[in-house]
């Protein structure tokens, strides 16, 4: 068995190897990606719209992320598992947001978190409390409805050196690794060079020091239209249709089951029906 990956060895990876992460949301999804060779599992708070068909990431609590963190750790043996805290368990104050990471830990099994923004006080005291904390900076989900909705950010020169300071920031405050969501490949390539923790990307471009991608969008089970920087690796909804119909199709003529899917009769039994008919 291969080394556990941890938030140490996550951090020693900048500039080196280029980092994976992937989402997962169940025991057999962590199982899948962990041997697919992922290095961090993310559960993210995505599944709110991946999974649970919300149209935001806004309504998923703290009671959900435990279910789905600890379904995902029963499958994952060599990745880093990171949990997503949710929207509202780290705003409220610095003691609820510690609360709230030990729970994902302790009770939920995660080994890190990650939580959106400039939250320099929480993180620091997160960390204090032995958990480690991936960052997550630029285009940032939660704060769906401050920004105007899902757009580019650090556009301008002014945004860009604003979120260059937070990166810096986040770095001094502890945080392992961050992610940068929705910048400007040029920004996000000058951020990598200026902090010392790996940054890992999605929709930033090739620069960061890793990328990550919501498993339904790379499988292709989202509906719709996805982001930009989707790229599609399978089209598994297709696969999945097919299937269900060739079943239905199957058990609509009677073909299935056949005989070679039933257990035999014993012979005593069947002689014994054959009577009774």
């Amino acid at each position: 068995m291969e080394e556990k990956i941890t938030a140490s060895a996550i951090a020693n990876r900048k500039g080196k190897d280029k980092i994976v992460m992937v989402t997962a949301t169940d025991e057999p999804t962590g199982r899948l990606v962990d041997q697919a060779g992922v290095d961090v599992v993310l559960v993210g708070d995505s599944l709110a719209m991946a999974v649970l068909g919300r149209p935001n990431t806004l309504s998923v609590t703290i009671e959900e992320m435990l279910h789905h963190i600890r379904a995902v750790a029963q499958g994952v043996r060599r990745a880093l598992v990171v949990g997503d805290m949710p929207f509202g368990s780290f705003q409220v104050s610095v003691a609820e947001a510690v609360r709230n990471a030990c729970r994902l830990v302790g009770e939920g099994g995660a080994e890190a978190v990650k939580l959106e923004g400039p939250r320099v006080a929480e993180i620091k005291a997160i960390v204090a409390a032995g958990v480690p904390v991936m960052g997550h900076l630029g285009l940032t989900p939660q704060s769906l409805h401050l920004l105007g909705g899902y757009r580019v950010q650090g556009k301008s020169l002014e945004q860009a050196r604003h979120l260059l300071a937070q990166a810096q920031e986040l770095e001094e405050a502890g945080v392992f690794a961050l992610v940068l969501e929705g910048i400007p490949p040029s920004l996000a390539k000058a951020i990598t060079a200026r902090v010392g923790i790996p940054t890992i990307g999605i929709g930033a471009g090739p620069h960061c020091d890793g990328q990550v991608l919501v498993l339904a969008d790379l499988l292709g089970l989202s509906p719709g239209l996805v982001p930009r920087f989707v790229r599609r690796y399978a089209q598994l909804d297709v696969a999945i249709r097919q299937a269900v119909a060739a079943f239905a199709g199957d058990v609509r003529s009677g073909s299935y089951p056949a005989p070679q899917e039933c257990y035999p009769d014993p012979p005593e039994l069947s002689a014994w029906v054959e009577g009774e008919v």
